[in-house]
């Protein structure tokens, strides 16, 4: 089959490799839809960060070059011995979290957090940029029949993003910031929208990213002729309950952090590239509080769930649609040059 491989920083590449064949408690998908992520884009660009390279996954036991793909959803073709939840027909989406079940964290639930945690499609394991994965029997969801691949393709980020309300501060009424208006940003926006907030602020340089911000409820600000701290401080008397940081760049955390109200919450759902500085006054003298978060748990049906009800819409978010032939030129390297895309998905082939 054709798959997507992660060779090194910009080197690509579209390979024959063999098809995968489903191991006891596995199902085999073919993909239908899948979504190039901001972690992708962060591999491609500066990796590997995530991707094993050098030494082997402890989980997967896969080093690179390794398959590309997490945002992904399909129809089951084949499932292995032992599966009970599935037959061939299913449509699927798969939280793609790698975890060893027997670290303190995993004892705890928190598989997201397992000392060893590796994502499908990033640390091994096949990945959503190819014709077919098998994936294990836990990590599979269904998906009704109302909501399309391309929607499917979605409920991976979008979890990430309802993950991040829930594991925020935030409470329903509450006035909150969304530092960075990408395909996180936007879906965070939906999530903040079903858990109440009730002013959403979208911090964003890019016109077309702020408009359509702005189009899912947000009042756009434009940093590049507003002090965005000064005004936001004005617009909610003091600062907001909860500011989100969803660009990883370290001038930008410091704006959020000046732009939450004492004893508020920064929520920092981005990945860095690199360090970023900040003052710890700016914590102490205000009593604010920072967290972060990794990935998800136990959201996926939650997500689903919203999804039917028309949060996070596909019609509103994916901007292009390309084969997996053309996924460098036509999906990585636009996304990095056309600040207008918002959410590219890819097909393994012509349907």
């Amino acid at each position: 089959m054709q798959a997507l491989r992660w060779h090194g920083v910009k080197d690509l590449r579209v390979e024959t490799i063999e098809e995968p064949t489903p191991k006891k408690g596995q199902v085999k998908i073919r993909i239908e839809a899948c979504g190039i992520c901001g972690s992708d884009l962060h591999e491609y660009a500066a990796g590997p960060i995530f991707i094993p390279e050098g030494t082997p996954h402890p989980l997967t036991n896969e080093k690179a070059p390794i398959v590309m793909g997490h945002e992904f959803s399909g129809q089951i073709v084949e499932v292995g011995q032992e599966v009970t939840r599935f037959q061939v027909g299913d449509r699927v989406v798969v939280e793609p979290v790698f975890s060893c079940g027997t670290c303190e964290s995993c004892k705890h639930g928190k598989y997201n957090l397992c000392d060893k945690m590796g994502f499908l499609g990033l640390a091994g394991g096949g990945g959503g940029f190819s014709e077919y994965v098998a994936a294990d029997e836990h990590m599979v969801h269904k998906i009704p029949d109302s909501l399309s691949y391309e929607q499917g393709a979605l409920v991976e980020p979008s979890a990430v993003v309802l993950y991040a309300v829930r594991s925020s501060q935030l409470k329903v009424g509450d006035r909150a910031v969304v530092f960075g208006t990408g395909p996180i940003g936007l879906l965070l926006i939906e999530a903040l929208k079903a858990s109440g907030a009730s002013k959403i602020y979208a911090v964003e340089l890019s016109e077309e990213r702020r408009n359509k911000a702005v189009e899912l409820g947000a009042i756009g600000l434009n940093p590049a002729d507003t002090d965005v701290v000064a005004e936001i401080q004005r617009l909610t008397n003091g600062g907001a309950d909860v500011c989100y940081e969803v660009t990883g760049v370290p001038a930008v955390l410091n704006q959020a952090i000046a732009s939450t109200k004492m004893s508020g919450q920064i929520m920092i759902v981005s990945i860095f590239e690199r360090e970023a500085s900040i003052h710890p006054n700016q914590i102490v003298l205000k009593e604010r509080n920072i967290a972060g978060i990794i990935g998800y748990r136990d959201v996926f049906p939650a997500v689903i769930s919203l999804m039917q009800q028309g949060y996070f819409p596909a019609d509103k978010l994916v901007t292009k649609r390309i084969e997996l032939s053309n996924i460098v030129e036509e999906g990585f390297e636009t996304l990095i040059k056309e600040k207008s895309q918002i959410k590219i998905i890819v097909t393994p082939k012509s349907k």
